[in-house]
């Protein structure tokens, strides 16, 4: 069985072909090709162009899974469903992406957020692996997170959202947030365009002792309590440009521990909270891989 999915991300889409294990691993990638996220209809037909060009040397999908940026509109399972909800990225608000992927390749879409679908792959085959309850949550251009609870994916009436959540503003911090709908919420404060904003330099420039890390962890550490208080998760991946950065993880286990004062006592046997808070086991393929998941009907 042969497997197209997409990982729509907002800088760029990363387009797979792959092939379905029948024993139930992980799918092998076949062929992978990024291409620019530019405005929606030349950046689709790019992405149907590789595809009609993979099938006809490799062979047709029969499946296609997509896993996009967000937010997307709508309840999943609903006809509104696949379109992109609000967002700065210029022309894509409103934009019917399951819609367009049909229209160019005859295909319907087994859809869900980039980060969901991380996560039901790092469930299936990842760092989560045989856990009924855990969170993946990227750190760069954004922050967000998919959310395995009781074995499914979580859907409400819309998707969780993790990287909007409000957080306190740290002491001295004056940054007044890069979120354009809420500041001071855990994206607008603590992605990858925020550090670079806060501190004139992009985080990958910074040295690993700047103050830059430590108050990063600090944010980081306050929106995810209530992953540990609400959803109660046993394990978050923490993945992204930004969430894998040497050291980060370490701090962030540090605050999180301070923060969550004793309350969590799960979380405070030793060697608890260094599992609790993990890389990613699939590393940059979490993305791809859960899209062909959503596509063979693993959720």
């Amino acid at each position: 069985m042969l497997i197209a999915a997409i990982e729509a991300g907002g800088t760029k889409f990363v387009l797979g072909l792959l092939e379905n294990d029948p024993k139930g691993g992980a799918p092998s990638i076949l062929r992978k090709a990024r291409i620019a996220t530019g405005e929606p209809a030349s950046t689709i037909d790019a992405a149907a162009s590789w595809f009609r060009q993979s099938f006809s040397e490799i062979g047709r999908a029969s499946a296609l899974g997509v896993a996009s940026f967000g937010p997307l509109a709508g309840r999943f399972g609903q006809p509104s469903w696949g379109r992109i909800g609000p967002t700065p990225k210029p022309g894509w608000a409103g934009f019917d992406l399951s819609g367009a992927l049909m229209e160019r390749l005859g295909m319907e879409a087994s859809m869900d957020t980039d980060v969901n679908a991380a996560a039901l792959a790092e469930g299936l085959w990842g760092a989560s692996r045989g856990l009924s309850d855990h969170v993946y949550v990227t750190v760069g251009t954004g922050i967000g997170g998919g959310v395995v609870s009781n074995g499914v994916l979580l859907h409400g009436a819309g998707h969780p959202e993790t990287g909007h959540v409000p957080v306190p503003r740290e002491p001295g911090d004056e940054y007044p947030g890069r979120c354009p709908f809420h500041r001071c919420c855990l994206e607008g404060m603590a992605s990858g365009p925020a550090v670079a904003e806060r501190w004139g330099a992009p985080a990958e420039t910074l040295a690993p002792d700047h103050p830059a890390w430590d108050l990063e962890a600090r944010y980081l550490a306050s929106g995810f309590l209530p992953l540990v208080h609400v959803l109660a998760t046993e394990r978050i991946v923490l993945g992204g440009g930004l969430g894998s950065a040497p050291g980060l993880a370490e701090l962030i286990r540090t605050h999180l521990s301070r923060r969550l004062a004793g309350y969590a006592p799960r979380l405070d046997a030793p060697g608890a909270m260094d599992a609790f808070i993990v890389p990613p086991g699939l590393g940059g393929d979490a993305g791809l891989l859960g899209a062909a998941a959503l596509a063979i009907g693993a959720t």
